[in-house]
């Protein structure tokens, strides 16, 4: 007989918000090679000049928030792009 764990209590709902993250599902686009920017795992690493206003917007959301910088300005590309900001 073997000692097994105990399932920790959400594991599935876990699993089911980090599956439903922008970046952890498998698009069209991301099937087909895109060679920019430095491999990073699933990810490319690009280097982003930005106003150091908005800079410290972002690291006070970060901070707020408990996310780290890359992690903020990531969701807000995703959310307008995947909005209305740009629609044409």
């Amino acid at each position: 007989m073997t000692i097994n764990r105990k399932p920790k209590a959400g594991a599935a709902q876990a699993n089911a918000f980090i599956e439903g993250a922008p970046d952890a599902r498998k698009s069209q686009a991301s099937q087909v090679p895109y060679e920019k920017g430095i491999a990073k795992g699933n990810k490319r690493q690009i280097s982003l000049t930005i106003a150091p206003e908005l800079l410290r917007k972002v690291d006070e959301v970060a901070k707020r928030t408990g996310q780290a910088r890359a992690a903020v300005i990531n969701m807000a590309l995703y959310r307008a792009l995947e909005g209305d900001i740009f629609a044409s």
